[in-house]
């Protein structure tokens, strides 16, 4: 028994080495830089050990509307799980073609984010002698065109939220077709024994047993979702703060090298604060998923 025990630690070493090296070490090293006031990375010195950078970033009016922006970019969470849940069991369900929509769907997750970007600010952009595809669409119903790009905060967030949806849709969908091809069909052959619905078998049968991958769809969105920046650079360019749409990933960004002329310090406190933000979410979801997901 012990030299199986010590086969397996064995096995794990690797593993554990990585971890530590690229996963732990980090860690430890940007709580350090924390606490670090006025850090420099040229010098490696600092002025002193405390919360000043904790103290700072917590007064920043730009990390308070970034910490809005990436709460805000979570309603793309339960919103983009639902549709995924509904087209997974459409493919599912179809016969014909289901390889080619399949693929369909998934040619987001392969495309490049820059590139989407710019198709959805020409299909959003607004401007004196041009108006993208949306205010075409709005001019059909009498609606005065709308700059989604460089309008109204509630305009450039919901052109956000759709491009978001629109790109995790891919994986999510991959996701549910897995899970809902590994659910048993005796299932619903017996529900349909019992003369049940197909909105019965689907709440009674098909969302519990597909529950585990929905747990882990929700989890994944909401830290990917505070992780949000790509996305917005490609919709709205590098000087997110101009345009309110900075998150805090973004905002950890500028701080390490651009509009501040670089503070890893401050950096450092928001990652920190990030970090907490994530690890707080995850575990009360893992808390909920252990009531409410049928394993």
């Amino acid at each position: 028994m012990k030299r199986n025990n010590l086969k397996a630690w064995l096995y794990l070493l690797p593993a554990f080495l990585l971890l530590t090296a690229f996963m732990l070490y980090p860690l430890l090293d940007v709580i350090i830089y924390s606490f670090e006031e006025n850090f420099a990375f040229v010098t490696q010195t600092y002025t002193g050990v405390g919360f000043e950078n904790y103290q700072y970033i917590f007064k920043d009016p730009d990390f308070y509307s970034a910490i809005k922006n990436s709460c805000i970019i979570l309603i793309t969470v339960p919103i983009s799980t639902i549709i995924a849940i509904l087209l997974a069991v459409g493919l599912n369900s179809i016969k014909p073609l289901k390889k080619i929509f399949e693929t369909i769907f998934f040619l987001p997750y392969v495309t490049n984010t820059l590139a989407v970007g710019l198709v959805f600010m020409i299909i959003f952009d607004s401007t004196p002698l041009n108006h993208g595809l949306a205010n075409m669409i709005l001019g059909w119903f009498n609606i005065d065109p709308i700059d989604f790009i460089r309008g109204p905060y509630w305009a450039k967030m919901l052109v956000l939220s759709f491009y978001i949806i629109w790109n995790v849709m891919p994986f999510k969908i991959l996701v549910l077709v897995g899970a809902l091809q590994s659910v048993n069909k005796q299932y619903y052959q017996a529900a349909k024994l019992d003369q049940a619905s197909s909105a019965r078998m689907f709440y009674r049968i098909t969302v519990p047993m597909i529950s585990p991958m929905i747990a882990y769809l929700i989890i994944t969105g909401f830290i990917g979702g505070f992780k949000e920046y790509n996305n917005a650079v490609a919709l709205f360019g590098e000087d997110l703060n101009a345009a309110e749409m900075n998150t805090i990933v973004g905002y950890i960004y500028n701080m390490l090298y651009f509009e501040t002329g670089g503070y890893p310090s401050y950096a450092a406190a928001a990652a920190i604060v990030l970090f907490c933000i994530i690890f707080t979410i995850t575990c009360i979801n893992l808390l909920v998923s252990k009531k409410k997901v049928y394993y």
